[in-house]
Formats: C-alpha cells, sequence, structure tokens
C-alpha cells in the first residue's frame, strides 16, 4: 500500500515528538528525523500543517518555539484505524481480513480487552 510522501513526513515529525515528551524545536525535530537531510523550511511547514490538523502545539512564548505532541501515539494509531474502517462498505469483512492477519500475541490481547468489556 503506498504513502504519500507527506504523510511520511509527519509520521516521522510526530514519532520524534513522542520520543520527547519535553518537546522539541524544529532544529531538535530536524535532528531525529534519521536518513533526512531536510530544509528547516520544510520541518517548519510540516509542524504548522500538523498544528493545524491538532497534533502538534507549540509554545510562543520561546525563540526558537517549542512544539509538542498534542495527542498520544495509540490514539493517533487508533484513530487512523478507526477512519479507515469507517471507509468499509462492509464493515465486517475488513474486521474478518483484519482479525486473520494479526498474531496470536495480538489476538490474546484483544480478546482480553473484548472481555473487560
Amino acid at each position: 500500500m503506498a504513502t504519500s510522501g507527506r504523510g511520511e513526513l509527519e509520521r516521522a515529525v510526530l514519532q520524534a515528538l513522542w520520543t520527547r515528551p519535553d518537546g522539541l524545536t524544529a532544529h531538535g525535530v530536524s535532528e531525529l528525523l534519521p536518513g533526512r537531510h531536510l530544509a528547516r523550511t520544510t520541518v517548519l511547514t510540516t509542524l504548522d500543517r500538523l498544528r493545524r490538523k491538532h497534533l502538534v502545539t507549540r509554545e510562543d512564548s520561546t525563540r526558537p518555539h517549542t512544539y509538542f505532541a498534542a495527542v498520544s501515539q495509540e490514539d493517533y494509531v487508533a484513530e487512523i484505524m478507526l477512519d479507515a474502517l469507517g471507509q468499509a462498505t462492509d464493515r465486517d469483512a475488513v474486521l474478518t481480513r483484519f482479525l486473520g492477519g494479526v498474531g496470536e500475541d495480538d489476538a490474546r490481547s484483544l480478546r482480553r480487552i473484548l472481555h473487560r468489556r
């Protein structure tokens, strides 16, 4: 399944922010993007885009600005999963295919979680 370059960069920036709950500057984010040599303006544009999506916050009283993840990685991934499921015309088929692809450890976790509900 192909993903857009913008989406990959946004996820990489979020990943960097999740590793540093005390926040990062754009320069700090750049340093945590392995194998990427991006212009600072590209990182700033990505951070701004994530702010508009309410996924990142910015401390405006500092210079340079400090950025923080506004959502946890778990919440972010769960939202992606729910969004994808919401696009399905046959949710049962999608869930069946998904469950057929999970490993035994994940299946045990799912059974445990469903049992608690």
